[in-house]
């Protein structure tokens, strides 16, 4: 008996071997280049308030704004507007309140295939274009892809993410700042603050089914064996970067869809960027675009790939990375 256990448990290994070895070759040989940077004609251009094209700037220019919030935005003509006036509500009170503090917003429309662009414009045209801006991609490229077509056309010294239902409160970014600050002095000006949900993990489980709670460890716990160590919650959709940071890290990014975020950190974590991790309100908003199985599943699959890819040298991080 003992002898056809140790044959079993050889046979297990060998086939646990193979099937990683066959993983790698096929994450090695299917691994894509870098996506493409250069930008489609019409993505290298936004409408003024006046409805006249103008160009867009670019990541290496120059900071002209204090705080750029860059909002991915696919199908979000209903939910837009309430996050968009919670926000302008809270800059226009702090530029009151402190009028050196220069702000913009910039949506990004992923290709949407309702209004999004026009809803967004309105705002436009009420606060102006050197406050609000619309970059209206020509195809979709997944969440990532539309913060980093944003990040590189921003003005500010510091670059917020923020997503388009407005599941965070808004005045939250003061508690990133100061986390930010907190991380000083930053190597490079390079530092992060990430919204982080991690605290009201218990509340969730309790309002979760067990199939989707089974599914959130399964998915941290891929994220921290993979690739990420120290962060809890990677996934929030609210975080802060210096400008230095973001022209970093969004440079070197390969994945455009929803696990972008595991990947952005990851490359922070090699270039050894101080990341903060800063806990947030949240609240759940209806209409999210994740469908809980596939999307899990795909995002588990980006996560193996990503180790993998960088491992096997399919992927390589370089210092610095030339921006179209």
């Amino acid at each position: 008996m003992a002898p056809l256990l140790l044959q079993l448990a050889v046979l297990g290994v060998a086939l646990a071997a193979g099937a990683l070895i066959l993983i790698s070759f096929v994450a090695f040989i299917t691994a894509t280049e870098m996506p493409h940077l250069q930008r489609h004609e019409e993505e290298k251009f936004f409408l003024n308030a006046r409805g006249q094209r103008e160009a867009l700037p670019s990541i290496q220019d120059s900071p002209t704004k204090q705080l750029s919030v860059v909002v991915p935005s696919y199908n979000e003509e209903k939910r837009l507007p309430v996050m968009m006036d919670e926000a302008l509500g809270y800059l226009e009170d702090r530029q009151k309140q402190d009028p050196t503090f220069t702000y913009e917003v910039i949506i990004v429309d992923d290709g949407s295939k309702d209004q999004t662009s026009k809803v967004a414009f309105k705002y436009c045209q009420k606060y102006g274009s050197d406050k609000v801006r619309v970059i209206t991609l020509v195809k979709n490229r997944g969440k990532g892809g539309a913060i980093r077509m944003g990040v590189f056309s921003s003005r500010g010294k510091k670059i917020l993410m923020a997503d388009a239902d407005g599941a965070t409160k808004f005045p939250d970014i003061e508690k990133l700042e100061k986390g930010l600050n907190d991380l000083q002095p930053w190597p490079d000006q390079m530092a992060i603050a990430c919204g982080s949900r991690a605290h009201l993990e218990k509340e969730s489980i309790a309002q979760r089914s067990y199939f989707r709670t089974l599914l959130m460890y399964g998915f941290h716990f891929l994220v921290w064996f993979l690739c990420v160590k120290g962060i809890r919650d990677t996934q929030c959709g609210f975080k802060l970067l210096t400008r230095e940071a973001a022209s970093r890290t969004f440079s070197s990014l390969h994945i455009e869809r929803w696990a972008f975020d595991v990947e952005l950190l990851y490359i922070a974590q090699f270039f050894k960027i101080p990341i903060a991790e800063i806990a947030v309100n949240w609240t759940e908003i209806e209409g999210s675009k994740l469908v809980p199985f596939w999307s899990w599943l795909q995002m588990g699959k980006d996560l193996l790939f990503i180790r993998l890819r960088y491992l096997t040298g399919a992927w390589r991080l370089e210092q610095t990375r030339k921006v179209n």
